[in-house]
């Protein structure tokens, strides 16, 4: 009796396996190989073509250095690389979100942090709100009845800290600007600033300069009115079931790369990086403790 129920398991096991592979053809290739690619997906930062020859370099040099499979995208907006690693299953699976679209991404149990980038020697930044010479905006409360530029709703330096800088200095952004542009880039907001599509807008410091080739005169014509608090830096993040093996390998390779001449070069065209730093989520806690101080808590400040 206990021989005919074994073989029925057998049968069954068999039927099953082979229904499953009938459905989809094949089983699932390894993550990381050429038919089952890493995806690695990026925030539009800046000119989103730059972003993407920068980012494919990286990937081309991790898969030198690791024997893996990458595949690049730039997203068009910040929270698209949050739900495409949130989805089942995740359609990206590491990404490089900035410091509140990490935060919040954290807080929804989709995201790791493993890296930090490093610019000009520090983990971390600064953002400002610029706006004409002759605008007559001479300080936050300048700003009611304006067009407020801002990369995106989710940009740390270009909307969240300088929305709570707003409504310390008496002002509600949603109320009092005349209209807010999301104009999908940092290096947009500065044009549609020098263009006089926006009265102002937020960067990060100096985003000014990704414009200056093509009009010099941008430093001059563009002046900063406020500068926000230090902000923790965008880095590498990962879904958490990312195998730990491999989040190890590739944590290394990108460390090795940002060692390097051809690496720094590369990271430095994707998103202005000369550095890479091992790092946990707890980097991010002096950010949350800020959030807190303003009495807004990430999900308000998601949905605003």
């Amino acid at each position: 009796m206990y021989r005919r129920i074994f073989s029925f398991l057998v049968v069954f096991f068999l039927l099953a396996g082979g229904a499953a592979l009938f459905a989809t053809g094949q089983k699932e290739k390894p993550l990381g190989s050429e038919e089952n690619p890493i995806v690695w997906s990026f925030v539009p930062s800046g000119n989103m073509q730059r972003v993407s020859s920068g980012a494919q370099l990286v990937a081309d040099m991790l898969h030198e250095k690791t024997g893996l499979y990458f595949k690049t995208n730039v997203a068009t907006e910040y929270a698209g690389v949050i739900e495409a690693m949130k989805s089942k299953p995740p359609t990206a699976q590491m990404a490089s979100l900035a410091t509140f679209a990490y935060v919040m991404a954290h807080e929804m149990g989709v995201a790791d942090a493993a890296l930090v980038s490093i610019r000009y020697g520090s983990p971390t930044y600064n953002g400002q709100i610029i706006t004409q010479a002759d605008s007559g905006i001479k300080k936050l409360t300048d700003l009611k009845g304006r067009t407020f530029a801002r990369p995106d709703p989710l940009s740390t330096s270009g909307w969240i800290i300088p929305m709570l800088m707003m409504k310390a200095a008496g002002i509600n952004p949603e109320k009092d600007l005349a209209r807010i542009v999301d104009a999908g880039s940092h290096d947009a907001v500065v044009s549609a600033v020098y263009n006089g599509q926006a009265d102002a807008g937020a960067t990060y410091v100096d985003a000014r300069t990704r414009i200056e080739k093509d009009h010099p005169d941008v430093m001059k014509k563009l002046v900063v009115i406020a500068v926000t608090p230090a902000i923790p830096n965008d880095g590498v993040q990962f879904i958490p079931s990312f195998p730990k093996d491999l989040k190890d390998k590739i944590v290394n390779a990108l460390l090795k790369i940002a060692s390097e001449d051809k690496g720094k070069k590369a990271l430095n065209t994707a998103y202005q990086w000369n550095g890479l730093k091992k790092i946990d989520d707890s980097f991010y806690d002096p950010f949350r403790q800020l959030l807190q101080a303003s009495g807004m808590s990430v999900k308000e400040l998601q949905g605003k």
